[in-house]
């Protein structure tokens, strides 16, 4: 079951790029968060949200929230996609599987063309406030749909 407006959030540490550990709590009373779980790094849709996500970057800092990628995708693969896209956010690797179930955010069988892949997270947006409280979730049934940039922006303008 997915995660809605009202819910805690789940706290989770996770591995980013450069194997540092980061932690959701620590970004309580600081930071809203914005968390976009994507399918698979190299996939057209996940590129073409990310890279969206990448070129608003700045809208994202002026709104004092920090985004981070999440797949289960291993973070080399993880580290090779990022710079070669050059992405101004976090990816952090869920390789275990363990945050995407806990969010609602998660495949058990994923059909993607011809390929039939088992645990994948789904395509989902959250916003997190600094309390720790979700305020905005869309979890996408259809991976070839992108989140409201639009919706996740407005919560998070409300949040400032």
């Amino acid at each position: 079951m997915s995660l809605k407006i009202g819910d805690v959030a789940p706290n989770f540490t996770l591995k980013n790029t450069n194997n540092e550990s980061v932690t959701l709590s620590d970004f309580k009373g600081k930071n809203n968060v914005v968390l976009l779980f994507f399918p698979a790094v190299g996939s057209g849709v996940c590129e073409k949200e990310l890279c969206s996500t990448r070129d608003s970057m700045k809208d994202y800092e002026d709104l004092n929230a920090k985004v981070f990628g999440i797949s289960v995708d291993g973070p080399f693969s993880q580290k090779l996609w990022a710079e070669k896209h050059k992405f101004n956010f976090s990816l952090l690797s869920d390789f275990n599987k363990e945050v995407a179930p806990a969010y609602g955010a998660f495949y058990d069988v994923w059909l993607a063309g011809k390929w039939d892949l088992k645990g994948v997270a789904k395509r989902s947006a959250f916003v997190i406030d600094k309390n720790g409280v979700v305020q905005y979730a869309e979890v996408l049934e259809n991976a070839g749909t992108e989140p409201s940039y639009t919706a996740v922006q407005e919560t998070l303008k409300k949040l400032s």
